[in-house]
């Protein structure tokens, strides 16, 4: 927020979708003459986003500059953004750095790797556009909001793939204008606990749905998942010295969730599934397990809720 205030060009308007804060920040809020807030429950950042783009669209903002809640902008950030043709629907996206070293560009697509190699330049690329782009009305009319029920982990590539793959909506990258956002720490490859590492059922269960907008053809996007899914459980045979086996069952778990289409399932869900199941003896394991395939079979709708 401070970023925000502190930009050389102001935004109309600061909106915070307070998405299931329970330390006060409702209270800060209510006190910011300058900032309008939606509370609201955790619906994760693909509600959030979803909630906040839905009410810039409302009430007739022509642009949104979005951000998540772990990064800032660079002072002029928005006034680069502002310099570009904005006369068409398109996504205009900032450079996103390690803020940690500020070197290293987050984006894939970048041969830059300093901030000294930074130009005035625009070029297209893989975008993040939760981290400081600007998306235009109209992207909204023409591609819908975020998919609120990813929940988190995939919502912002699904929703990029869906504005430049499906709708072939033009995004560009500002090299100058400059989003600063953590290093990712979490790896796959290194050892990780299943009791704190509840998100990774979305990192895989919604891979189908981002590859289902990045490739048109869908025997492409599901070969594609497979693929990755291969990937993930070998990683974990190869990788992971403590619950193998029960780690493999709580991504197999995901996966059948993907294929069947069940996206109804909460974050308090999955936890107590981790304690319940995936962290109790074998033999428990084993039956619940059984019993959610039963469930994803013939009774879907019960799938996500099932305990």
């Amino acid at each position: 927020i401070e970023s925000i205030r502190r930009q050389t060009i102001q935004p109309e308007a600061i909106l915070v979708v307070n998405n299931g804060s329970s330390d006060y920040t409702s209270v800060w809020l209510d006190k910011q003459e300058d900032i309008i807030h939606i509370c609201q429950e955790n619906t994760g950042s693909a509600g959030g986003f979803a909630v906040g783009l839905e009410w810039a669209h409302k009430y007739g903002f022509t642009w949104t500059w979005c951000m998540d809640d772990d990064g800032y902008a660079a002072d002029n950030a928005l006034e680069k953004l502002l310099e570009q043709k904005l006369d068409q629907p398109i996504l205009i996206n900032s450079a996103v750095i390690n803020m940690e070293d500020k070197k290293s560009f987050v984006w894939k697509t970048s041969n830059y790797k300093t901030l000294a190699d930074v130009q005035e330049e625009v070029v297209s690329g893989v975008a993040r556009p939760f981290n400081g782009s600007l998306i235009h009305r109209k992207v909204v009319e023409v591609v819908g909001l975020p998919k609120k029920d990813l929940f988190c982990r995939g919502d912002e590539a699904e929703y990029f793939y869906r504005i430049t793959r499906l709708h072939k909506i033009k995004a560009v990258t500002v090299i100058s204008s400059i989003y600063y956002h953590p290093p990712r720490k979490f790896s796959y490859t290194k050892e990780w606990s299943l009791d704190t590492s509840w998100s990774t059922y979305y990192h895989v269960r919604n891979r189908l749905a981002i590859l289902s907008s990045k490739y048109p053809i869908k025997i492409a996007a599901f070969f594609a998942y497979l693929f990755f899914v291969t990937k993930f459980i070998g990683s974990i045979l190869l990788s992971q010295r403590t619950q193998r086996f029960r780690k493999l069952a709580f991504v197999g778990n995901a996966f059948a969730h993907a294929i069947f289409g069940i996206y109804n399932t909460t974050p308090e869900i999955i936890q107590y599934k981790i304690k319940m199941q995936y962290t109790a003896p074998l033999w428990n394991m084993l039956a619940t397990t059984c019993s959610n395939a039963m469930y994803a079979l013939f009774m879907p709708k019960l799938a996500g809720v099932n305990k």
